[in-house]
């Protein structure tokens, strides 16, 4: 071999044997905190929104002449489109890309949300609102996978922790805001404010969030997704952790539908500004999704779901007391429940599905905004029918629903344990 040969072969070698430099987002690096800023306003615009009605149901009921349960569709049809359209949109997400998705997403959401005030019955307000819910379904089903593609795995937890802080910092926010602003001006004027936040949030979402580096863009395939859906839709375990998340999302929505017309009314008569300030109570949810990993620790995930399915039930108990306090203690124990809930339901799913990861979340999503819509509904007709106690009657059969299904999964684990093999989602 000549020399220029032994010299070109050393520097091939050489190259070959060069660590390769991941171009990921890290903490720390280029773009990352941009990055985390703008999913976190993204966050804050798409559940201030989507519950921007919740806390004003009782105002919206006075000024149409309607009941709760008719009221409660203002909520209802928004989680209900985001619960259609969420699988849909993480489809067109693929093709077109994540970023494309979500700017065009909440694009048309801040529209409708300027329109929203100015509805003229509440035909007009439901329609507003089912079109603004199908809209803000592209940002969960884009946001995990935009992260997923740009962030370092070892980030990529608290990456998405921070795009979900900005879930429940909008969906509180959103409700606290409009509670005060609504007492001063009215119901209207509240939800325009939460509409001008959006469109504020939305704009600098845009403006900070990185180009992506990393997306690969695929073809929409409509019977690959099927057989992908089909294939999560026939796995028994995948079905149990979406009934469980469904099933928490009916305890949740109906509670926080319902309770400003409980705390409004007699014997509570609280003014609308600290009705709103109830939601504040979310900070607890907070912390639980995020001790919830410990939990599970500690307990093994059946464990958890029977601790936050107990504590749900305890608080919806308690909750019946003719005492302030005593009925304040049962929200913190009913949100504390279901947010512990719905972290270790929605993290077994991504840990089961093997392939299809996105589509597999993109079907806990629906089915848990599914329950959402189910729980803001019957837990209306119920507390019309029969005060709070009849909202709380259908909490806790939905929390009887959940463990039942544990109690379903546990006996599946053993026999599975038995025949030497025991499935991820439910060790």
């Amino acid at each position: 071999m000549s020399p220029a040969s032994t010299e070109a072969s050393t520097i091939v070698g050489a190259a070959s044997s060069a660590p390769v430099v991941d171009s990921r987002m890290a903490p720390g690096g280029p773009g990352y905190r941009r990055m985390s800023f703008a999913l976190f306003l993204a966050g804050v615009a798409t559940f201030a929104l989507l519950y921007s009605t919740q806390a004003l149901l009782p105002l919206i009921s006075g000024e149409f002449g309607v009941a709760a349960s008719e009221a409660s569709w203002t909520v209802a049809a928004a989680t209900g489109a985001l619960a259609l359209f969420v699988l849909p949109m993480s489809a067109l997400s693929e093709r077109f890309g994540r970023r494309t998705v979500m700017t065009a997403s909440l694009a048309v959401a801040v529209t409708v949300g300027l329109l929203v005030p100015f509805a003229p019955s509440l035909t007009a307000l439901v329609v507003l609102r089912a079109v603004q819910g199908a809209a803000l379904a592209g940002l969960p089903a884009s946001a995990t996978a935009y992260l997923a593609e740009e962030v370092r795995p070892k980030a990529l937890v608290t990456a998405i922790g921070l795009f979900v802080a900005g879930n429940s910092v909008g969906g509180m926010s959103g409700r606290v805001i409009t509670g005060w602003v609504a007492q001063e001006w009215g119901w209207r004027v509240a939800v325009g404010v939460i509409g001008a936040i959006a469109v504020a949030c939305a704009v600098a979402f845009r403006a900070l969030l990185p180009a992506p580096k990393h997306f690969v863009a695929g073809s929409l395939r409509p019977r690959v997704l099927a057989r992908t859906v089909r294939d999560h839709l026939s796995d028994p375990l995948l079905c149990r952790l979406y009934a469980i998340g469904a099933l928490f999302m009916t305890v949740f929505g109906g509670v926080y539908t319902v309770i400003g017309y409980r705390l409004s009314e007699a014997p509570f008569g609280l003014p609308q500004g600290v009705v709103g300030s109830i939601f504040l109570v979310y900070l607890v949810g907070t912390v639980s999704a995020s001790t919830a990993g410990r939990l599970v620790g500690r307990l093994g995930r059946r464990g958890a779901l029977y601790a936050a399915g107990g504590t749900t039930a305890a608080g919806l108990v308690l909750s019946l007391a003719g005492s302030l306090p005593l009925v304040l203690l049962g929200l913190v124990l009913i949100t504390g429940g279901f947010f512990a809930g719905h972290a270790v339901a929605s993290s077994a799913v991504s840990k089961t599905a093997t392939r299809g990861r996105a589509q597999a979340s993109a079907l806990y999503q629906s089915a848990y905004y599914v329950g959402s819509s189910a729980g803001s509904m019957v837990g209306a007709v119920a507390f019309h029918a029969g005060g709070w106690a009849g909202t709380v009657g259908v909490g806790l059969l939905a929390v009887v629903g959940v463990v039942t299904i544990t109690v379903f999964g546990t006996r599946a684990a053993r026999v599975a344990a038995r025949r030497g093999r025991v499935p991820v989602a439910v060790r």
